[in-house]
């Protein structure tokens, strides 16, 4: 009998109702046939609840222990849908991580799944088992204490559980009721995609796209597992949601999927730093060590045999960021003039696979940037993505120009 992933996040079982609804959905797919995997987050808002009382508790806590607090959410989740299923007389049970087991690494609050072995949960589904109800977010290290994954950790549950039991899709049921071309709170054209290239949708994440964890759209992409991205709010068809697939599974697809965006961005320049072999490895070393996650990278060499290094990193890492560069400088690892923070920046990206065999698409975004009189601080480009760095208060009228440029309202 085929097996379904079905995960349902936060504020799809944010009450008792919402448990109740999204255990008819469950049902649904009973009913046609499929053995069903649930993958539950907690009830919305009750893991920030817990991770407030474990800092209020111990500041300095030891993360084993944050990690068994934390993790209780989905616990709770889990119980409460098996239990709903069962009143609605459709075998189920309950499973936290350690019981599966779901085999992670020993990196508590970010560890990674390292294996699922299916025997415990295949054997239940043999014994007349129709639904393995199971908490996300969780599992257990090799020295057998309890792991979480990390913030959306859930979202990479489900997309391992669907490669680990071979599953005929991945559904992913949140707030949303797709996959749009931009955030429809800033451009109200902003169009809902039927299909979206795994590389895509792993870009838009990256970017700032809030639908789906980036390591869960990685993790898909690796192991070929069909994602669909639905609404649990809404009546659904066989059809309904956004499909994250193989890029050979689009017919066809506009140049850009989707315009994406991220507002708490810094761009940072070291001013007047020496030019000489090694000197990008002495800067980005130490960055990297103190836990700066650098994006955009330019460097401007002068003539005199100096340079300026910029880079992008999110707002809340410019004083880990600084911190690291003057402890670098007073080690005498490396010397420059100046170190400027500009906060007030955003970045907009284009991405679409079509842009592999399209030229022209660097052209059309700057040209509609001139036209909106937007300056551009820093450029970026890989094979399927575009980035800009722009004043931030620009940042709306520039997604919404890009996506009227690349007519991105209408159907392919």
């Amino acid at each position: 009998m085929s097996i379904l992933v079905m995960k349902f996040g936060g504020t799809s079982v944010g009450s008792i109702d919402r448990i109740h609804r999204a255990a008819k959905r469950v049902s649904a797919e009973v009913a046609k046939g499929h053995n069903v995997i649930v993958i539950v987050s907690a009830m919305s808002g009750k893991t920030n609840e817990l991770v407030g009382w474990v800092s209020e508790t111990s500041p300095l806590y030891d993360a084993r222990e944050y990690d068994a607090v934390v993790s209780s959410g989905e616990n709770v989740t889990a119980g409460l849908m098996a239990l709903r299923l069962q009143e609605m007389d459709i075998p189920a049970r309950s499973w936290q991580g350690w019981q599966v087991p779901v085999k992670t690494t020993s990196a508590h609050a970010s560890a990674r799944i390292e294996e699922i072995p299916s025997d415990n949960i295949l054997a239940k589904f043999d014994e007349g088992m129709r639904v393995a109800v199971v908490a996300g977010f969780q599992g257990i290290s090799p020295e057998g204490r309890i792991t979480t994954l990390g913030r959306g950790g859930s979202d990479t549950t489900a997309v391992a559980f669907a490669a680990a039991f071979d599953a005929v899709r991945c559904d992913i049921y949140t707030d949303v009721d797709g996959v749009y071309t931009t955030d429809p709170r800033i451009c109200d054209k902003a169009r809902k995609l039927d299909r979206i290239a795994f590389e895509e949708m792993l870009e838009l994440a990256s970017l700032g796209a809030k639908v789906l964890q980036t390591r869960s759209v990685e993790l898909a992409m690796r192991y070929k597992v069909k994602l669909r991205v639905l609404s649990s709010f809404e009546e659904q068809s066989d059809d309904a949601g956004t499909l994250v697939c193989d890029e050979e599974e689009i017919m066809e697809s506009n140049v850009v999927a989707g315009v994406a965006y991220s507002r708490d961005e810094a761009k940072m320049t070291l001013i007047s730093v020496a030019d000489r072999p090694g000197i990008a490895a002495a800067i980005f070393g130490p960055l990297a060590e103190a836990g700066v996650n650098v994006d955009m990278i330019v460097q401007n060499i002068s003539e005199d045999g100096r340079t300026d290094m910029t880079f992008s990193c999110p707002t809340d890492q410019v004083m880990r960021a600084e911190k690291a560069m003057n402890e670098a400088k007073a080690k005498g690892e490396i010397n420059f003039h100046d170190l400027v923070a500009d906060k007030g920046v955003a970045k907009v990206s284009v991405v679409g696979i079509g842009m592999r065999s399209h030229a022209g698409v660097a052209a059309q975004m700057f040209e509609a940037l001139r036209d909106e009189g937007i300056n551009i601080k820093v450029i970026t480009t890989s094979e399927i993505k575009i980035s800009v760095l722009i004043d931030r208060k620009y940042m709306e009228l520039a997604v919404q120009a890009l996506h009227d440029t690349f007519g991105l309202d209408k159907a392919s």
